[in-house]
């Protein structure tokens, strides 16, 4: 028995040890193109080292205009996500309603709609309402669209936090939104970490709604310009690409640095409740 027992540890070991090359394998090549000025598919040590591939996409058209571009879309629609799914979770978790449960079933039901499949009238309601190839409009729709997860996941972390807390805050004289804001949110801040890192990935990384809802060169985000490194006879500047594409995931990688440790300590609820 300790021997099968070993042999399926072995087994397992193995097997998450292929996993972890196949992610790993494209993150190498993608640190080693970066500086190779003869960059090509093969993932393999540098030939010719280099950092003209950093100094030809560090330019303001290229690099800079974009992600700025991105750090205002994705930055003030991952803030109203948040704010939106903070408000509209308080109720479904703190009050019993027959009508609850359908209502995150249809939310559930919102997030496994395709974005390609309603993008046709949404464009069209864009250009009925003008707010096409604006940045705020944009935001707008990206954090319409992932609004309905970040409810799931925001309802579940405030679950977790007891309905005795914000009683007690009550009996002082708290109105509901002051113990949404001072009693709730902050006890529950690693799971609004959560919420935020997970939207701005998700948008950090969505190409198809800024390209076709952004029309002019100067509101194009990084996701976009990133077509700008694919020539019209299918010749790529692999080197260039993986250069930008460092560049481009440096943002969500900080992000997520930053709050992991926040995210770690978990829900630290210690003190709160007075013997």
């Amino acid at each position: 028995m300790r021997r099968r027992g070993g042999r399926q540890r072995h087994a397992a070991d193995v097997a998450l040890l292929l996993v972890a090359g196949a992610f790993l394998l494209p993150l190498a090549w993608l640190v080693s193109a970066s500086v190779d000025a003869r960059a090509d598919l093969r993932a393999s040590p540098p030939r010719e080292p280099t950092l003209e591939n950093y100094r030809a996409v560090l330019t303001e058209e290229i690099t800079f205009t974009p992600m700025a571009n991105s750090l205002l879309l994705c930055g003030g629609a991952t803030l109203v996500t948040v704010c939106c799914a903070a408000l509209a979770a308080y109720p479904l978790s703190r009050y019993r309603s027959r009508l609850t449960r359908p209502y995150l079933l249809t939310i559930l039901f919102a997030t496994s709609l395709p974005i390609t499949a309603i993008m046709v009238p949404v464009y069209g309601l864009f250009v009925r309402v003008e707010l096409v190839d604006t940045l705020w409009g944009t935001a707008l729709f990206l954090a319409t669209a992932q609004l309905p997860i970040a409810v799931w996941l925001m309802k579940s972390f405030m679950d977790g936090v007891p309905r005795s807390l914000e009683e007690a805050a009550w009996t002082d004289g708290a109105s509901p939104a002051q113990s949404l804001v001072r009693v709730v949110l902050p006890l529950m801040a690693p799971g609004v970490l959560v919420v935020t890192v997970f939207s701005f990935v998700a948008m950090w990384g969505n190409f198809f709604v800024p390209f076709m809802l952004l029309l002019t060169p100067e509101n194009m985000p990084a996701s976009v310009s990133v077509f700008t490194f694919f020539g019209n006879t299918g010749s790529v500047l692999y080197g260039q690409l993986a250069a930008f594409s460092m560049l481009y995931s440096t943002p969500a990688v900080l992000l997520y640095v930053l709050v992991s440790r926040r995210i770690g300590t978990g829900f630290t609820l210690g003190g709160a409740v007075k013997g």
